[in-house]
This record gives structure tokens, C-alpha cells and sequence, in this order.
């Protein structure tokens, strides 16, 4: 039995069957976009442990500073004692990510408490309930954070969910076959929010709407600018908070810092997440200035928010990414992708259906007889499978699980990313003519 086997045979009689697995790989070190596993293979990363690692595994500056921080003190606990490390870190988010004239933020240990939080700000800053969220949308697993995710199979069976959240559908232009072009499509979506408010909830008890800019587990579906630019107006005319999700997008993934700057819209609140540690766990919660402010004091908390070693690391982390000019090189790694995927969507025109994204946050869509209604999630399940066989760790995406999705570092070389993607076509071909 092998060593990877041996793992997985544990982890079977350990492990809750509830945690998926994704990819069956496993992993004993790892530097930049390669991964060694538990039988010493070396395996191509186009995962990044599900968009975490942008800046690469283990960058030097990171993995150091956290080790002199760890000799200096480990927790404090914010509301306890203060200390710098929160401080700078906060200051380095802000200058990257502003929030119109005054910005504040609160740091948390995940993505999903960071929504949590945020539609906490949203309700106290409003006086309102009701949240709106996206069909398609991914906020995270806990309980208010899996209310507003769409896929029904990461809920089964959890309910009942919190009140006052509800859906509609998100603008996906890349499904649309109609008559209307891009902006006229928007429009159309925003009629219907429109017609929502007279509907279902009316906008005057309407806290916030979430949305994600690119979807991430939800498949990278792209919101289009016009739809983001005429709901921020929509938010302003009703008194309505808009917040971004840009767990997922964020640092460098999509070409900026956030998805938002390519839209000339400033969120209310935006939640972060993943990339902006190198993996250490940590999230965000940033929003102007006098809407965080609302929040009574010691309303908002927890006992390792703010963790000085996650500190240390989003410090680091964003100027070790502004030494490698990361903004600049995810959009050189979305080029090279979006270039390979269309050459296969051309090639595999049966299969699929799709490429899209933002940035180096691409993907394709796998379906049947080129019918995007027809998901061929057996297809995507076999390419993880046969990838992995072949030395390149992937992750599928969607409501279908029918998307393969690029989260690679965005150090990765160009030999190393050509190379990951000449095993996706390589094992698509093969699967297909089988």
C-alpha cells in the first residue's frame, strides 16, 4: 500500500465522512506552484488549496516572518490586550482596498465569518432584516453563510436556515441565447429586482445585497459591469447596503486587488479571505467607515480574531505581492489560460460549452452534445482522477460539479502552467475518445 493510500485509509477511519474530497491527492511539502506528496511525487498545483495560495507555497518572507512573530507572542486576543500587528496589517489592506474617503476593517479567522459579520454590520447600520443573495452563489458553510449559498448539496439535511434571506437569479450572460446584448441583459435583471421588491420583499426592509463578482464555487460566472454598476445605483436609491464576496477573487486572482476595481464600484462592505495570508487562516470584513460604525461596541467579536501570526502574514504577504508585481502577473497567467481553454472549447466543441472568467480566475464548462442543460459532472469527476494520474492537482466547480476551475499560484512559471495544461488537454482527449 502506498503512502497516499495509507493516508486515505486513515483518514477514512478518522475522519467524518462529511468532509469531502476534492482531489485525491496528498501533501508533505510544497514551494511556489509545486507540491510534493506522501510518495514523493511531484504534482503541478492548479488548486491552490482552493484559491489560498496566489502569492505561492510557502513564500521565504512569509514563512519567516510568521516564525519570528510565533517566538514573540502567539495570542493575545485583540479585545484583551492590543497590538500593532492587527495595526499594520489593517493599514496595508486599507491602502489597497479603499472603501470610498474613510475605511475600516475587522479581521476574522475564515471567509464564512467574515459574511457572518458583514450582514451583522449590514443589519445594525440599517435597521433592516432582509438580505438578498444569487442563484449560483457560494458564502461559505455556517449558518447564515450556507442560507445565502445556492448549491442545495452542501445543505441537505442542516436545516432550518436563518430567516429573512432571499434569492434570485444571477445575471449569467454566458447561459443567455436570446436577442439582447450584454447591457440590455443587465437591464433586464435589474428590471427584475425591480419587480422583486413588489414581489417578494420590499426594498425598504431590505438590509443588503450580496453578491460575488466572479462566482467561485458557484463555476466563475462573470458579472457583467453594466448589471454591477445599475444594482450599485439600485442600492443607493432604496437605502440599500451592496457587499462584495470577494473571498475568492481577491489578491491578484482576477488581475487587481479586488474584482471590484474593474468595475469603477465601491461596495457599502466586501469580505476577504484565502490569498491575503498565504494560508494562514484568516478573513476580513472592510466597509466605510460610518456603516462599521454603527455596530454597537461589543456587538462584534471573537477570541482569536486578528491572530498575531495571521497578522503577520497578510503584512507580509501583500508587500512580498506588490514586490512581485502579482496584479500584473494574474493577468499574464488569465491570458495564457483563457487562450488554452478556447483552444479546447474549439477543439472539444461537444464537451464544452463554456470558458469564462476574470483574470487568471478561469474556467470551462464540461456538458453534453454541446448543450450547456445537459452537465457532464462524470466527465469532470474522471478528470480529476486522470490529472491527478498524471501529475496536475484540479478542482471542478458549479452547481453540477460539471467546471474545471484554475486556482493555480499566480507565481507559477510559464513552463510549469503550459506544462498543467497539456495534461488537461492530454487527459481530455483521451477520456473523450474513449
Amino acid at each position: 500500500m502506498s503512502n497516499t493510500d495509507q493516508i486515505y485509509e486513515r483518514r477514512k477511519q478518522l475522519v467524518p465522512n462529511a468532509l469531502g474530497i476534492f482531489n485525491p491527492s496528498t501533501i508533505v511539502s510544497a514551494e511556489g506552484a509545486l507540491i510534493t506528496d506522501a510518495d514523493g511525487r511531484t504534482l503541478i498545483d492548479f488548486a491552490g488549496g482552493i484559491g489560498v495560495i496566489n502569492a505561492g507555497h510557502c513564500p521565504k518572507p512569509v514563512v519567516e516572518a510568521i516564525q519570528k512573530q510565533a517566538a514573540q507572542f502567539i495570542h493575545g486576543c485583540f479585545n484583551v490586550s492590543a497590538y500593532s500587528q492587527y495595526l499594520d496589517a489593517a493599514e496595508k489592506m486599507i491602502a489597497i482596498l479603499p472603501h470610498g474617503e474613510h475605511t475600516k476593517i475587522m479581521f476574522t479567522n475564515s471567509g464564512a465569518e467574515a459574511i457572518e459579520n458583514a450582514i451583522k454590520f449590514a443589519r445594525m447600520a440599517t435597521g433592516r432584516s432582509a438580505i438578498i443573495s444569487y442563484s449560483q452563489a457560494f458564502h461559505g458553510r455556517t449558518l447564515l453563510a450556507a442560507t445565502l449559498t445556492s448549491k442545495v448539496g452542501y445543505k441537505t439535511g442542516f436545516g432550518p436556515f436563518a430567516p429573512e434571506v432571499y434569492r434570485i437569479d444571477f445575471p449569467a450572460f454566458d447561459y443567455y441565447t436570446g436577442p439582447l446584448d450584454e447591457d440590455a441583459f443587465s437591464l433586464m435583471h435589474i428590471e427584475q429586482l425591480e419587480s422583486f421588491f413588489h414581489t417578494h420583499v420590499a426594498a425598504s426592509q431590505v438590509a443588503a445585497i450580496i453578491i460575488e463578482p466572479v462566482q467561485g464555487e458557484g463555476g466563475f460566472h462573470v458579472v457583467p459591469k453594466t448589471y454591477l454598476q445599475k444594482l450599485r445605483a439600485v442600492c443607493d436609491a432604496h437605502g440599500i447596503l451592496l457587499i462584495l464576496d470577494e473571498v475568492q477573487t481577491g489578491f491578484g486572482r482576477t488581475g487587481a486587488w479586488g474584482a471590484y476595481q474593474h468595475y469603477d464600484v465601491i461596495p457599502d462592505i466586501s469580505t476577504w479571505a484565502k490569498s491575503m495570508g498565504s494560508g494562514m487562516p484568516v478573513g476580513a470584513v472592510m466597509g466605510k467607515a460610518h456603516i462599521l460604525d454603527a455596530a454597537m461596541p461589543g456587538t462584534i467579536g471573537g477570541t482569536y480574531l486578528g491572530n498575531p501570526l495571521s497578522m503577520v502574514a497578510v503584512s507580509t504577504t501583500i508587500d512580498y505581492m506588490q514586490s512581485i508585481h502579482i496584479n500584473a502577473r494574474g493577468k499574464q497567467v488569465g491570458e495564457q489560460l483563457r487562450t488554452r481553454f478556447n483552444q479546447l472549447k474549439e477543439k472539444f466543441p461537444q464537451h464544452i460549452t463554456s470558458v469564462r472568467g476574470l483574470g487568471a480566475m478561469m474556467a470551462f464548462e464540461l456538458s453534453e452534445q454541446g448543450d450547456y442543460r445537459r452537465p457532464n459532472t462524470s466527465l469532470a469527476k474522471k478528470m480529476v482522477q486522470k490529472c491527478y494520474e498524471e501529475g496536475l492537482i484540479i478542482i471542478s466547480a458549479g452547481v453540477h460539479g460539471n467546471v474545471i476551475r484554475n486556482l493555480a499560484p499566480l507565481v507559477i512559471t510559464d513552463e510549469q502552467l503550459q506544462s498543467g495544461l497539456d495534461i488537461i488537454e492530454s487527459a481530455l482527449t483521451e477520456l473523450i475518445n474513449e
